[in-house]
């Protein structure tokens, strides 16, 4: 607390045991010992004091609580920014799944051929959106199962496969970032 301070509390302290003082004078026949006005000042002071303090403590915990919600308002911004993209992701993947099997037909017929190659450069563009967003696919296809970003659907004994081993691939699974976007559904090996 600075001298300016202490004197400006000093003063107002003094004029309201002055004004006190002569209200009691009225009251009062008798005036106030000099004793009894600086301890009458002392405890005046220390009241102010005391107040100053009060003041000072609420404004470091307001401060604090400021400094806390910008951090936490900034954070939230960060994740929301982050994964801006996950409803769009989730609407895209079943159109990317249903091109890639209309891809997988085979036909001799020239004309439709053209059509499929159309096709095809569709789904490269729209693979290539979604990679730019941060969607990836998860790899699951002869690795060992992971209940994190697959879901098992169905079990089969293959011979020459260990256990847990993925063996097909029902649904491609994807990731936007590091959070699941969609799990893989696979078939395990028993």
């Amino acid at each position: 607390m600075s001298q300016n301070d202490n004197e400006k509390i000093t003063e107002e302290v003094v004029e309201e045991v002055a004004t006190d003082a002569e209200e009691n004078k009225s009251e009062e026949t008798s005036e106030p010992t000099l004793e009894a006005v600086v301890e009458e000042l002392k405890t005046a002071l220390a009241n102010k004091e005391a107040e100053v303090e009060q003041m000072k403590n609420d404004y470091m915990r307001a401060y604090a609580d400021a400094e806390n919600m910008k951090k936490r308002l900034q954070k939230e911004a960060d994740t929301a920014k982050k994964y801006r993209f996950q409803q769009a992701g989730l609407a895209l993947l079943p159109i990317l799944d249903n091109m890639s099997m209309a891809l997988k037909v085979q036909s001799e017929n020239q004309e439709l051929m053209n059509y499929v190659k159309g096709f095809e450069m569709i789904y490269a563009q729209l693979e290539q959106v979604i990679q730019s967003e941060g969607i990836k696919e998860v790899e699951a296809l002869n690795k060992p199962f992971d209940h994190n970003t697959m879901q098992a659907l169905l079990t089969e004994a293959k011979e020459g496969v260990e256990a847990g081993i993925v063996i097909e691939v029902l649904q491609k699974g994807y990731m936007l970032k590091d959070r699941i976007l969609r799990p893989a559904l696979v078939k395990v090996s028993e």
